[in-house]
């Protein structure tokens, strides 16, 4: 069946605000998700409010928590989303970046003591509209061996970018720094298939095709060594400068565990700043044309945009069992 995405946004909004998240962060959420959903981004999409409802009954996040800046000093600011999903957090995070990048040029938002980040390329939306470069990070629960280990240190610690175009959708670089990402090996979870050899490796470091057994050990990083020293980087902007808590500090969101204190960072770039706007917007066209004059090339985002573009025309498809565990999330406990 097809939804549209006003009413898969509506049922998601429900399911949250009975499991006991606040009006504002149940439809930020909901929004975030659905928007996941629309992309093809499943595994950051629907499927997550289950586990979001149960980790607001759980107490492992705090469905009336409000964010608040907690430091400024120029082009900076600290959020601490005070154990909330991360969606309202975030938007705050990216608002002062634009504000700030648009008076000095740069601007770099942490958020800590937060929740599963989604889709990291949907926080930076409202900067690309403002002209802006923007970046997003985000570390997450230990799923990465540091390098030459066996128990799993960092985070798969999405990195995002996008760049705005003049007058076109803009360019988005959105990626988990393993080979695949845990939510989609959630998704083979729960339909009870087998995972391809190679993306993961089970708590004991053996290479394993069960997701389940992939969802309490290891992902594997891409590119290997290049990409643990990436992760590593994350964890230092989203942790250190925050005062988030490490990706290894913070249990599965998958098992019961603490609560999780993820750290985020968001920075906002102002191309009006540097060479100007003309020329970024001129040498990115000129770098752009010449990508697309190679048949077969394709922009990073474009199937994403392409994907949402059809869902907001024509409805979006869910599995039914997830439609009908959604809605038996939002109906009144007996």
């Amino acid at each position: 069946m097809k939804f549209t995405v006003d009413a898969l946004t509506q049922l998601a909004t429900t399911a949250l605000r009975k499991a006991g998240a606040g009006r504002a962060m149940a439809q930020a959420t909901a929004q975030a998700l659905v928007a996941a959903e629309m992309e093809g981004l499943t595994g950051h999409g629907l499927s997550r409010v289950p586990l979001y409802c149960q980790h607001l009954r759980e107490g492992r996040a705090d469905g009336k928590a409000k964010p608040k800046i907690v430091m400024k000093k120029g082009a900076t600011c600290l959020v601490h989303a005070n154990g909330g999903l991360a969606f309202l957090a975030s938007a705050l995070a990216v608002k002062e970046s634009v504000k700030r990048a648009k008076r000095y040029g740069v601007a770099f938002a942490g958020v800590t003591n937060s929740h599963h980040f989604g889709a990291a390329a949907f926080h930076l939306a409202p900067v690309a509209q403002a002209g802006l470069v923007g970046l997003a990070f985000t570390n997450s629960p230990s799923a990465i061996n540091a390098w030459g280990g066996k128990k799993a240190f960092y985070g798969t610690n999405p990195i995002a970018a996008v760049f705005p175009r003049k007058d076109a959708d803009p360019v988005v670089v959105d990626l988990s720094l393993t080979e695949v990402v845990r939510g989609k090996i959630m998704l083979y979870a729960r339909e009870g298939k087998s995972i391809p050899l190679g993306w993961a490796v089970d708590k004991d470091g053996n290479p394993t095709t069960d997701p389940k057994a992939a969802l309490t050990g290891s992902l594997t990083a891409i590119g290997g060594v290049k990409g643990t020293a990436l992760a590593l980087m994350v964890e230092v902007l989203c942790v250190a400068l925050t005062g988030a808590a490490f990706s290894f500090e913070n249990d599965s969101y998958f098992e019961p565990g603490n609560k999780p204190r993820i750290g985020h960072a968001i920075l906002a770039l102002d191309p009006d700043s540097l060479a100007g706007a003309d020329a970024y917007f001129s040498r990115l066209e000129v770098m752009i044309s010449k990508m697309l004059a190679d048949e077969g090339v394709r922009l990073p985002g474009a199937r994403r945009q392409q994907a949402s573009a059809r869902a907001r025309a024509d409805g979006i498809d869910i599995p039914d069992a997830l439609h009908q565990e959604l809605r038996s999330l939002t109906r009144p406990k007996k």
